[in-house]
C-alpha cells in the first residue's frame, strides 16, 4: 500500500509472512470434507462455505459480518462473481467454494502493473497455493488484471454480482477508480449488481482524491458509481462502528488487523500503544448495492 495506501492490507507485512511460510488462516486448510448442501439451497450452501476449511481469519466474521454482506449483496448459487483485488483471499475463501458447488464462477482481478511487484507476486503465489489446496474450488477461480487500457475484466455482460471490497481507495491511489468502475459496469449484465464495502470518511470536508487515510467520503463513492452508469439501489449499516473517528493517526491501518504503529516505510514503534485502537475495533464502512440498470429501465431509489 504505498504512501497513498495502494492496498487494504499491508503489503510489507503479508509478503514477510508468506516469505516465511507462515499460515495464513487459522491453520492448514484441506479440501472440505463435509458435502456442500443442496446447491440450490442458497442459505445453507452460504454457511457451508463461511464454515469451510479453506477459510482466512474467520475470526474477524463478528467485525466484517461476511454472510449477511454477501446476502445484502444478492450472491446466488451458480452466479459468475467478479471480485477486484482479493488480496490473500478473505472473501474469495467464501465465494470460491460456495460457487464452485453450485456451478457458478468466480473471477478474481488483480494488478496488472502493482505498485510493488514482488509483494505483489508473494500474495498471489500464496492466493494460488491455498487454493490449490482443494482443485474442485481452483478450477472455479478465474483470473482478470486491472490495466488503464482497454483490456476488459470479463466478456461484456457476462457477470451477475461484482464486489469492490474494502478497495475503493486503493484503486482511487492508483488513478484507476474511473477506469475500474467502469470496466465493471461492462462487465455486469443488466440487472447485475455491483456490490461495495469501504471505510468511511467523515462526511464534511474535502476528499482527498488519493485516499491517503484509506477512508472515502459515501457521497464520493455513490457519484463515482453514478458517473459509471449504475444505480444506488440499497445501503445497510451492518459494516458500520460508531466508535471510528477516523482521524488516526496512521490512517485506518491504525486500526486492526493491521495496528500499525509508525509511518509507512519505518520500523514499528514498540511504545505505541495500540489499546485505544483495539478497542475501536474495525473501521467504520459503508456497505452499498448499486445494479446495472435494465435496458430502458429507470431506477427509482
Amino acid at each position: 500500500m504505498g504512501s497513498s495506501g495502494f492496498s487494504r492490507r499491508e503489503f510489507g507485512l503479508g509478503a514477510a509472512a508468506m516469505a516465511s511460510g507462515l499460515t495464513l488462516g487459522c491453520g492448514p486448510a484441506s479440501p472440505a470434507s463435509v458435502p456442500p448442501p443442496d446447491p440450490s439451497d442458497h442459505q445453507s450452501l452460504l454457511a457451508w462455505a463461511a464454515a469451510g476449511p479453506l477459510r482466512l481469519e474467520p475470526e474477524r466474521d463478528e467485525d466484517r459480518h461476511p454472510i449477511e454482506t454477501l446476502d445484502f449483496w444478492g450472491l446466488r448459487p451458480s452466479q459468475t462473481v467478479l471480485e477486484l483485488f482479493p488480496g490473500r483471499g478473505w472473501y474469495s475463501a467464501i465465494l470460491a467454494p460456495y460457487l464452485a458447488a453450485s456451478g457458478g464462477r468466480l473471477i478474481v482481478a488483480s494488478w496488472a502493473e502493482a505498485p510493488n511487484p514482488e509483494a505483489e507476486a508473494a500474495v498471489q503465489a500464496a492466493f494460488d497455493d491455498h487454493f490449490a489446496q482443494d482443485p474442485a474450488v481452483a478450477e472455479a477461480i478465474g483470473k482478470a488484471a486491472l490495466t488503464a487500457g482497454s483490456e476488459p475484466l470479463a466478456e461484456p455482460q457476462s457477470v451477475d454480482l461484482a464486489i469492490v471490497a474494502r478497495n475503493v481507495h486503493t484503486l482511487m491511489a492508483a488513478g484507476l477508480v474511473e477506469a475500474a468502475f467502469g470496466k465493471v459496469f461492462q462487465a455486469l449484465k443488466p440487472g447485475g449488481v455491483l456490490g461495495v464495502e469501504q471505510h468511511r470518511a467523515a462526511a464534511s470536508g474535502v476528499q482527498d482524491p488519493l485516499a491517503r487515510s484509506g477512508y472515502v467520503q459515501e457521497a464520493y463513492v455513490r457519484e463515482l458509481a453514478e458517473a459509471a452508469g449504475f444505480a444506488l439501489v440499497g445501503s445497510t449499516d451492518l459494516n458500520a462502528n460508531p466508535r471510528d473517528t477516523k482521524d488516526h493517526p496512521f490512517g485506518v491501518w491504525t486500526l486492526p488487523p493491521v495496528l500499525r504503529t509508525a509511518p509507512r516505510g519505518r520500523p514499528p514503534d514498540p511504545r505505541f500503544d495500540t489499546r485505544p485502537f483495539r478497542a475501536i475495533g474495525e473501521s467504520d464502512r459503508m456497505t452499498l448495492k448499486f445494479i446495472r440498470p435494465l435496458l430502458g429501465e429507470e431506477v427509482v431509489q
